[in-house]
């Protein structure tokens, strides 16, 4: 089933403002809190997806690349979490419960206390492709070095905050008793501190390994593109979330192919007697080489489309084209033979130039080209 659009998911225009879709977000988030919709499987996964729309909508880049890309932009990699359909309530309340004020009890299920988990630390990595990966798609297997916990380190509940990852401070101001909550100093938020440390372990209780990850990355992905694997960052300490490892897409040049959006361009160089008389050439395609035919008498500017021979569309629309731009090469070196015979030709009809009507000028072609 098709994933909602998420500026419909929480009923905002696409030009909502920051405060107007934290609102809206809100006002979502509290209707279908778990709170008020016990045992309500409707319910929580609508208070699901407006968390998820919300963490993408809320975040400037990711909103950008969501409205360009749409859903897209996210997928191919991204596995679960945030932007991927894996939502869970660890990351809703870890991440936004300031949005829900005091309406329900700190923000937890039941109106009461809520464990706070801690999310590890994200990874981020930088992985080349081919033109060729680009338009078909390509699983990669990394090495990444990332921090899990340590075999034989034990955690205990935190006695500072009790778990709750937070600390109440209590201060006098001109104004009175103020009351805020910080994140506990001596667990660092996560609620959890290290009853037994291993040997090997840091003092959070976790040590640095190599895992190889698989990354799935879809046809059509753009340079600069990020894509996500949800949970294969660095852990958290005690029963805490991991991160996510960020990869970012860099597009390799190809030696005679460039890219323009899902368009190709290739340039093909023939001679002057190929022109004049025709002929076939082989060129390159992101899948393979295809011979094209050149009728006698191409002109040189010629844009011959091959239709589909693109990049495919990141959001599923179709295939780009690949346009060969045809160049007559100008002979720089003749022999006192060749000059001769060019000689010969100079004052004849055939020879001059008389463009028609249908032999548009390069701006009308690349203008055509573009409408």
């Amino acid at each position: 089933m098709a994933k909602q659009d998420y500026y419909e998911t929480l009923g905002i225009s696409k030009g909502a403002s920051a405060q107007e879709i934290k609102k809206a977000y809100r006002k979502m988030a509290v209707k279908y809190h778990p709170d008020k919709n016990p045992d309500d499987k409707e319910a929580e996964e609508k208070f699901k997806a407006a968390a998820e729309a919300y963490e993408v909508l809320s975040d400037e880049n990711k909103k950008a690349r969501y409205d360009q890309y749409g859903h897209a932009a996210f997928e191919g990699g991204a596995g679960g979490g945030f932007g991927g359909g894996g939502m869970n309530m660890d990351d809703i309340f870890s991440q936004f419960g300031d949005i829900f004020g005091g309406a329900f009890g700190g923000g937890g299920f039941g109106g009461g206390a809520r464990q706070r988990r801690a999310k590890g630390s994200n990874l981020r990595i930088r992985i080349s492709l081919t033109l060729e990966e680009i338009a078909n798609g390509v699983e990669k297997k990394i090495k990444v070095k990332r921090k899990v916990q340590a075999p034989g380190t034990t955690y205990k509940t935190c006695t500072t905050c009790n778990g709750s990852g937070q600390v109440t401070r209590v201060t006098n101001t001109i104004l009175g008793r103020m009351q805020t909550a910080a994140p506990c100093n001596v667990c660092g938020g996560s609620g959890q501190q290290i009853d037994k440390k291993a040997p090997d372990a840091d003092a959070q209780g976790l040590k640095v390994t190599e895992e190889t990850v698989s990354v799935k990355i879809p046809a059509g992905v753009v340079d600069g593109m990020q894509l996500k694997v949800s949970g294969k960052g660095n852990d958290a300490p005690g029963n805490g979330i991991p991160g996510d490892l960020l990869v970012a897409i860099q597009e390799e040049d190809h030696p005679n192919l460039k890219r323009e959006g899902d368009n190709l361009h290739f340039d093909l160089y023939i001679s002057f007697s190929d022109a004049v008389l025709g002929t076939s050439k082989e060129i390159d395609t992101v899948s393979g080489k295809v011979r094209i035919k050149l009728d006698a008498g191409i002109q040189s500017g010629k844009i011959l489309r091959l239709r589909g021979k693109g990049i495919p569309s990141i959001n599923g629309y179709g295939k780009g084209d690949l346009l060969v731009h045809v160049n007559v090469w100008t002979p720089q070196e003749l022999s006192k033979e060749q000059k001769e015979f060019f000689k010969t030709m100079q004052d004849d009809d055939h020879f001059a130039p008389d463009p028609k009507d249908h032999d548009k000028s390069f701006f009308d072609k690349v203008k055509d080209m573009f409408s």
